[in-house]
């Protein structure tokens, strides 16, 4: 692939080929390509980076030169009336791919921005990782969470750990806790004891404050699991439209939450690898970083096979569900799965309390149990490590739970 794809005439070729990009020009053709962009999108994004050769020549600078400061500047230069939206993207993008290929140093890491609590966030992910083991996900997690609390705790003075108290971290728990979800609250108060048992464990506090924190009240059980009629879950699927490329894609993903169970995260990062054809077979990854295959029911295979036959576009990632705009590329994360099952309910004109994609997850698990389904069995489908996980779903058989509830004296008999 090269520019002449894109422009074939010698004349645009020659206009084109000026100032020290000209050599790259073939390349970053190739890359926009295999993104998949459109042919306008392409060639607009060529015209903005032989502009900005040429303003490199006129100043006398080589590519070496090119920094995302340089290119503001470049941009800056070339006045409102001709910065298009998407311009700083295009840049953006170039210098990813003059990085990649080596015609640019790296970019500089930015400077902290004197953050007193940066060396301690430092040793403590390397804990995380290097003693606990724990996946760079949970790390992520927590990661935030001690940050608001060293800046809240520290905002107006020196780090002193060693001054850290009990009071200091429950009053932290107590105002962060009104604005979060019990689940979110509970991981503040875990991730706070894992902080504190690091502190204490390494000598920078002189006692172990992990034990004496507020725990977060939450029951286990104590909820009804949320879900969809099995007419509402059809309706989901059946607002696909099969004969767009997101309809088709949308509607492969919503089977695999709904007649799997899988959870947006297994979706969102399963690969062409997992899939076994011959042997009707997905691996999932699952939680713990445990890996299970799962038999393909033909309806998600037959969707699967639609959506990449016909409506995959053609990029070298080898993630299953991709971008349909460029560029195409993985799902960033599981919001994006999310993000699918909302757009197909708001299309069925469903409106549930809760619309993740969990709520495919429970309805499968529900409808189970309503056709005679025992507990142990909705576990193996829906891959609880541990039976107590699965226990919620008998509160969903209310005719089951009506037998043993005792009459209440004075009712109607």
């Amino acid at each position: 692939m090269s520019t002449e794809f894109y422009f074939p005439s010698r004349a645009s070729q020659r206009w084109l080929r000026v100032g020290p990009l000209a050599g790259d020009l073939d390349r970053f053709a190739t890359r926009l390509k295999a993104q998949g962009y459109a042919r306008p999108s392409a060639v607009s994004k060529l015209r903005l980076v032989s502009n900005l050769s040429r303003w490199l020549e006129h100043q006398g600078l080589g590519v070496e030169a090119l920094d995302e400061p340089r290119v503001a500047e470049f941009l800056l230069s070339r006045g409102p009336r001709c910065v298009r939206r998407g311009d700083a993207a295009t840049a953006r993008q170039l210098l990813s791919h003059l990085r990649a290929s080596g015609r640019i140093p790296l970019a500089a890491p930015s400077p902290q921005r004197s953050n007193p609590f940066a060396p301690i966030e430092r040793r403590y992910e390397r804990f995380l990782v290097n003693e606990r083991g724990l996946s760079r996900a949970t790390v992520e997690n927590y990661l935030p969470i001690i940050d608001a609390f060293l800046a809240e705790r520290f905002a107006t003075g020196a780090v002193a750990l060693e001054t850290l108290s009990v009071r200091d971290v429950n009053r932290f728990i107590v105002r962060q806790s009104q604005r979060l979800s019990r689940s979110r609250a509970k991981l503040l108060v875990t991730a706070l004891r894992s902080f504190l048992r690091h502190l204490h464990q390494r000598g920078d506090i002189p006692a172990d404050l992990a034990s004496a924190l507020l725990p977060v009240v939450s029951w286990r059980l104590s909820g009804v699991p949320k879900s969809l009629a099995p007419e509402q879950v059809e309706a989901v699927l059946d607002s696909c439209d099969p004969r767009t490329a997101a309809g088709r894609r949308d509607r492969a993903i919503l089977l695999l939450l709904a007649r799997l169970g899988l959870r947006a995260g297994e979706v969102a990062a399963m690969t062409l690898d997992d899939l076994d054809w011959d042997a009707g077979v997905v691996s999932v990854s699952g939680k713990g970083r445990r890996r299970e295959a799962l038999p393909l029911p033909r309806e998600v295979g037959e969707a699967l096979v639609a959506y990449l036959r016909d409506a995959r576009p053609q990029c070298p990632t080898r993630r299953v569900f991709v971008r349909i705009h460029a560029p195409h590329v993985g799902f960033a994360g599981p919001v994006a799965i999310t993000n699918v099952v909302h757009r197909a309910l708001t299309r069925a004109g469903i409106d549930p309390p809760f619309k993740g994609a969990h709520l495919l997850r429970h309805s499968l698990a529900t409808a189970m149990l309503h056709h005679g389904a025992s507990l142990e069995e909705i576990g193996q489908i829906l891959r609880h490590a541990a039976p107590e996980t699965t226990q919620i779903y008998a509160k969903t058989d209310l005719e089951a739970l009506r037998a043993l509830a005792p009459t209440w004296p004075g009712g109607a008999s």
